[in-house]
């Protein structure tokens, strides 16, 4: 399982290529585009979208009337460096390439570190414009560092400037105009015909299996991609039931969702619109009898600070996934609860985590994606270090428990009356 995590993580370096790959997987797997309103769905039908080619929708009809939803929600974007569409600059004694900071980022992990780029260009073509991924696969650009003998504060740590300290080295003076040839070269276009670009930096390094008897694993873009494929393998191997399983992955996350591709958009509940009239129910009592679990890692008890974490709720990396606490996460205590006693009965630890009283903390989609879709929800995730940075880690152990409890959740159905929710 976690060489290929590892792997899917090393082919997703941007949200087009995470969900392209999904997109692929789920064809090999017999889902089929989503048919427009006009034309029914089927009983056992296995539909997707793409909105945008940006985010991604999966579900499963089961043959008799459905029960209810079992969605899970997760992220394909991360912090990182965006190109500008005119980004060589030039001049001077080198080459370098602009770009601005995507997402709350620990800007220093991304320094002296050899980069590569991917995303999606737009083409001219013939009566109009098309689409196309991209990725070099190799290093392209380095950030570099100021020495630490031009100032003597930095090897103190300091606040970087994006605009001046935090710009890629791509070449010498002679590569001038070289980055536009290279990426008509990649794209098998001329270089006039690139009309837009949509690219990013990204850390080309493979994931690792390391530590005591392989205890951890450490990668670019595990939040969120360790859910997303995570969450997509336990949505493919489920076993049927009345529920319907819901696969959504969105993009934008690190920068609040409210996009046309984000958890705030109208594409999961066109979704659930669209089941529900399958089933022939009223849209609110389809939700009554379902969960969403929000799937997005949350702080591990850190082994240098650990003064940093709640004194109650901090959770360690190897020991379950994580339940996460806060004003600013979707839990509650039905929601949590029931999620708590799936994993349960399937034998899987979970843990909680709350911020420490006089730490803010982070939010995720989970709240956003219920103003549209209003449902009880869970946060949940694997209990990670060094989040938002170029490489982050997670215990081995808590991939496994983290598609147990998955799993085990789209294999259960929950049946609402009045105040009781029975677990099926």
């Amino acid at each position: 399982m976690l060489p290929s995590l590892l792997r899917d993580i090393q082919e997703s370096p941007t949200p087009f290529h995470a969900i392209e790959k999904l997109r692929a997987l789920l064809c090999s797997r017999g889902y089929s585009p989503l048919p427009d309103t006009s034309q029914p769905l089927a009983a056992g039908g296995k539909y997707y979208m793409t909105p945008y080619g940006r985010s991604l929708i999966a579900f499963r009809l089961p043959k008799e009337k459905p029960g209810g939803l079992m969605i899970t929600a997760s992220h394909a974007d991360s912090p990182c460096f965006r190109l500008r569409d005119r980004s060589e600059l030039t001049g001077g004694d080198y080459t370098r390439l602009n770009v601005e900071r995507y997402g709350g980022m620990l800007s220093d992990s991304w320094l002296d570190r050899p980069l590569s780029i991917a995303g999606r260009i737009v083409i001219r073509d013939s009566g109009g414009i098309r689409t196309q991924l991209v990725d070099f696969k190799r290093d392209m650009v380095l950030i570099p560092r100021l020495a630490i003998h031009f100032n003597r504060e930095w090897g103190e740590g300091r606040k970087y400037d994006p605009a001046t300290d935090l710009i890629p080295l791509y070449g010498t003076a002679a590569a001038a105009g070289q980055f536009y040839r290279e990426l008509a070269q990649q794209a098998g276009c001329e270089t006039n015909d690139i009309l837009a670009t949509d690219l990013f930096l990204y850390n080309n390094q493979p994931g690792a299996i390391w530590g005591g008897d392989g205890a951890f694993i450490s990668a670019p873009r595990l939040d969120d991609l360790s859910c997303v494929f995570t969450c997509a393998r336990a949505f493919l191997e489920a076993e049927e039931n009345r529920a319907v399983p819901v696969l959504c992955v969105y993009d934008n996350e690190e920068i609040g969702s409210e996009t046309k591709q984000g958890a705030a958009s109208t594409a999961l509940p066109g979704v659930v619109a669209r089941i529900a009239d399958f089933a022939g129910v009223d849209t609110n009592e389809l939700l009554r009898h379902s969960l969403l679990l929000s799937c997005d890692n949350g702080h591990g008890k850190h082994p240098n600070h650990p003064e940093l974490a709640d004194c109650t709720e901090a959770p360690i990396l190897g020991n379950g996934v994580v339940i996460k606490h806060s004003p600013r996460y979707a839990t509650d205590a039905v929601s949590a609860s029931l999620f708590a006693e799936i994993c349960r009965r399937r034998g899987v630890p979970v843990q909680h985590y709350s911020n420490r009283p006089d730490q803010p903390g982070g939010g995720t989609l989970g709240n956003i994606a219920a103003v549209g879709t209003p449902v009880n929800t869970v946060d949940i995730g694997m209990a990670q270090l060094a989040m938002h940075s170029c490489f982050e880690t997670v215990a081995s152990a808590d991939v496994s428990h983290f598609v147990n409890a998955v799993t085990a959740c789209y294999e259960a159905s929950l049946h609402a009356h009045g105040e009781t929710v029975e677990i099926r």
